[in-house]
């Protein structure tokens, strides 16, 4: 999907919500046990239920790596049933020398050999370009980088000063040496919200992810108040608030309503900022 496409339907939908289908088998509604893939299942009903409402998925590669073969086969099926008018991010975090990133890029990017072709791609930059470029070379694939991250443990490094600033504000400056807006988004989490301001000093382009509302308790206004740019510019991932609204039979409908309600914010941003 190209930035245009994802404008074009962020417009359309009056959405930049992002669903994350972090499915916890041990979560999901007991009922789902007695199908022969019960990860599938819940994510099927989550896309069915959803995709009129976001403009991307974003699975998380260790709820199913953690099954083996069977959840890679779960994988595999999210990805094939995933709407082609939605983005599709797979959540590796991924971060290695370039031969082994090559083959990172080619398990997530490249249908022919493992069965799926997400659109994009979170990484991890620490171990500089080469970890980073076997990404770009797949056209038309977005590489989601970690900037500033919602974590307890951001602080740690994220933080630590550098002649350019931040490492958050070197790792952004240093990244789009390597590819423009087109190519690279970046990570930042929501309870980051008065950060925003100072990376779109860094990054006045690039579409940002951003976890951290909802069951994370970060602000939507805020997000949206610092670090919308003219085309939106911003993905705002829901997980947990919304795949396990319930855990009952009605789930589905339970994460329809509280996607409904984020798109609904969305829509009111969206035309606060002139975007709509």
């Amino acid at each position: 999907m190209s930035r245009q496409q994802l404008i074009d339907q962020i417009k359309q939908k009056r959405s930049f919500l992002c669903v994350g289908l972090d499915t916890d088998i041990e979560k999901i509604p007991s009922f789902l046990k007695a199908y022969p893939d019960p990860i599938f299942e819940f994510n099927k009903r989550i896309i069915d239920a959803t995709q009129d409402l976001c403009v991307a998925y974003k699975p998380n590669s260790a709820f199913y790596e953690a099954y083996g073969v069977k959840g890679l086969q779960s994988l595999i099926a999210t990805w094939e049933y995933l709407p082609k008018d939605c983005l599709s991010i797979i959540d590796a975090k991924r971060g290695d020398i370039g031969n082994t990133s090559d083959k990172y890029a080619k398990a997530f990017f490249d249908e022919a050999s493992s069965g799926m072709g997400f659109d994009a791609i979170t990484v991890t930059p620490y171990m500089g370009n080469d970890s980073v470029t076997p990404y770009l070379a797949y056209d038309n694939k977005w590489i989601i980088i970690l900037a500033l991250t919602s974590s307890v443990g951001s602080k740690d490094f994220q933080y630590l000063t550098t002649e350019n600033g931040f490492l958050y504000e070197t790792v952004i400056q240093k990244a789009n040496t390597w590819a423009g807006a087109d190519r690279i988004m970046y990570v930042v989490g929501a309870t980051k919200s008065t950060e925003f301001t100072n990376i779109r000093k860094f990054a006045p382009d690039n579409f940002l992810l951003v976890p951290g509302v909802g069951a994370q308790g970060g602000s939507l206004e805020d997000v949206c108040k610092y670090g919308m740019n003219k085309d939106c510019g911003l993905l705002v991932n829901a997980s947990r608030s919304i795949i396990y609204a319930s855990n009952g039979e009605d789930f589905a409908d339970a994460a329809r309503a509280e996607a409904l309600k984020m798109q609904q914010q969305m829509e009111v941003e969206l035309e606060k900022a002139g975007v709509i």
